[in-house]
């Protein structure tokens, strides 16, 4: 492993539109700034421009809930035709709830791609008009190979590229940034038969290393910052053929399901 990297965000980036070509976007704004990305670099994107870039938005005023989001909103006090959002983007609701210190609860769902997130990771934050909630990707890791192959055709190198989102975690407080799309980048880091510190034969260890990449860019990428590319230079890492459900436990394996 290196002794150092360096982590920094890239600035000047435009707001994003639907029809945006993201992956431009980023070479102009590097051009701009004389910048150029290097063999190895990790480039951590943003789940909400990846979105907005691809229009992947549903629109309140557009939507007619169902008598089961009508009774799920509820439980949680939110609005019928947000859950009805949250519903069409999930296999299901694992749980339901509201504090009687909140105004509005949560909806822990599991998204139609796999993963366990607060409200089918539906989101109002950011949108650019009031009645606009952001989805998902349709496809997080085909979107971050499109990025990737554009980037690395106009670099010449080899780069790896990690979409993130941010979710809390269970028995922990506060959420962090976590992969849900991924480019040439390992999703899990399989260690056994590696021997430690001590010369001791590893069994289990399997660092998430694009969970690590992905959680290490939330320290640069804030919501108010405008920052929704962060670049790793420097790490030590292996390009593989990854997909984001790398990371996604299997049902049999799941000990809470």
């Amino acid at each position: 492993m290196p002794d150092s990297m360096s982590v920094f965000r890239l600035m000047g980036l435009p707001d994003f539109q639907q029809g945006d070509d993201l992956a431009q976007k980023i070479i102009d704004t590097l051009t701009t700034q004389n910048q150029a990305l290097m063999a190895g670099d990790i480039l951590v994107i943003a789940q909400k421009v990846v979105s907005k870039s691809e229009g992947a938005f549903a629109y309140l005023d557009d939507i007619t809930p169902s008598e089961e989001a009508i009774e799920l909103a509820k439980t949680v006090n939110k609005d019928p035709r947000k859950v009805e959002v949250i519903l069409s983007q999930s296999t299901r609701i694992v749980r339901a709830m509201k504090r009687p210190d909140q105004e509005e609860g949560v909806l822990i769902a599991e998204h139609k791609n796999g993963y366990i997130c607060a409200n089918a990771a539906v989101d109002e934050s950011n949108a650019d008009h009031p009645s606009q909630l952001i989805l998902l990707p349709e496809d997080p890791d085909k979107s971050a190979r499109l990025l990737c192959h554009k980037l690395e055709a106009y670099f010449g190198c080899d780069l790896g590229v990690v979409i993130s989102d941010t979710f809390g975690r269970p028995w922990r407080l506060g959420q962090t940034n976590v992969a849900i799309g991924l480019a040439n980048v390992p999703g899990v880091v399989h260690m056994l038969g590696e021997l430690d510190a001590f010369g001791r034969p590893l069994s289990v260890t399997a660092p998430a290393f694009a969970d690590e990449v992905a959680a290490a860019s939330g320290l640069l990428m804030e919501k108010r910052a405008k920052s929704p590319v962060i670049i790793f230079r420097g790490l030590s890492w292996s390009k593989t053929d990854s997909s984001s459900r790398d990371l996604i436990r299997a049902h049999n394996e799941d000990l809470f399901r």
